[in-house]
């Protein structure tokens, strides 16, 4: 993909929409809801600039933008913080007609299409990731929610965005720890669907990680996997669960530190706890354990996490969305067949579950 290449990734739902990728896309939201009059704009305190430049190009297609600045990340996605956002709908008279836009990380998005489902019982919403994360994980595929005392995103819809729209310039503007973290999420996607992926991070993890090198490709690559999984499974009846790999465990991280630990840490850490849980009830080998971490570890992930027993975390995953009928599902990935191939383990033994929590705490691998 060349520096001024827009590609698009069509996301062939029940409502398909289409994921943008491109640059200097600010003027872009109007067209993708036509009809509208009236957009609430949900942004970040750091991104106050671009979404400024969003409701510019909002008001040159004459859609009346109204700013709102959200707390920052996961703080913003809370029950009272919903309910701030909804006034703010009644205050600009959003009708079903109008639209909600998203500009920024995981959590912005997250809030966006959680309120632009239950304004009105649903009105349109555009999606702006401007982290890494965002661009391939959060912002594609319809789901959306807030967290409460009893977890992340337990209170949520489904609701399909109109459009995402991924500004590569943004990825200019990112830290370094920003696309680190972010990169989970694709290195995923490499593991569940796709081996090109992991073949790039094997060949150069530094030019995986510039947004002059393959980083742009491997965007494309992780949102394509996305898209291809959504459009046969929206509403994780079955395939979808493939995506959830690494994220049983890592929820349960994220929830134990506070929400403190970025997402793709705790995701990181997620897949090598579930690859070792994988060996230890022999659906995957030792060298397969060792490509996760040596991946991971390649571009700055965590791989290890000592900071909670197994028990505490446990008893979070029991809590997971995937569980049924009261049994612990956790996705792993097997590779018997001499390719990555997932599935889903049903209450795996506690000497499994021990032989991979000890196998992912800090003492044992740094």
């Amino acid at each position: 993909m060349n520096a001024h290449q827009t590609r698009t990734v069509h996301v062939a739902t029940d409502s398909p929409y289409d994921v943008v990728i491109g640059r200097d896309l600010t003027t872009a939201v109007a067209d993708s809801v036509p009809g509208a009059r009236r957009a609430v704009v949900l942004h970040q305190p750091p991104l106050a600039g671009l979404a400024a430049r969003v409701a510019d190009g909002l008001r040159a297609a004459g859609v009346e933008p109204f700013l709102y600045e959200t707390p920052d990340a996961e703080a913003a996605k809370t029950v009272a913080g919903a309910a701030e956002c909804w006034d703010v709908c009644a205050g600009a008279g959003l009708s079903r007609q109008d639209v909600v836009v998203g500009v920024g990380g995981g959590a912005t998005t997250d809030l966006a299409g959680f309120i632009a489902a239950t304004w009105m019982r649903g009105v349109r919403v555009v999606q702006y990731p401007t982290t890494l994360l965002a661009m391939v994980d959060a912002a594609v595929g319809g789901k959306t929610g807030i967290n409460t005392a009893a977890g992340k995103n337990l209170v949520g819809a489904f609701h399909e965005p109109s459009a995402v729209l991924v500004d590569l310039d943004v990825l200019e503007t990112l830290p370094h720890a920003e696309i680190v973290a972010g990169s989970a999420e694709i290195i995923k996607a490499g593991f569940i669907r796709d081996p090109r992926i992991l073949d790039l991070y094997e060949a150069d993890a530094a030019a995986a990680c510039d947004p002059h090198g393959t980083l742009p490709d491997l965007i494309e690559a992780a949102i394509t996997v996305k898209a291809d999984v959504v459009g046969q499974d929206l509403r994780e009846s079955s395939l979808r669960e493939i995506l959830n790999y690494g994220h049983t465990y890592g929820h349960a991280v994220e929830q134990h530190e506070n929400y403190r630990w970025r997402h793709g840490h705790a995701v990181a850490v997620g897949m090598v706890f579930e690859a070792e849980l994988a060996h230890a009830a022999g659906l995957l080998s030792g060298e397969a354990v060792n490509q996760h971490r040596r991946i991971l570890e390649s571009v700055g992930l965590p791989t290890s996490y000592g900071n909670a027993s197994l028990e505490e975390l446990t008893e979070v995953m029991a809590r997971d969305k995937k569980n049924r009928d009261g049994s612990l599902r956790i996705v792993v990935v097997g590779d018997a067949t001499g390719s990555y191939v997932p599935r889903t383990l049903v209450d795996p033994s506690q000497d499994d579950l021990t032989a991979a929590y000890l196998n992912t705490t800090t003492d044992n691998h740094q």
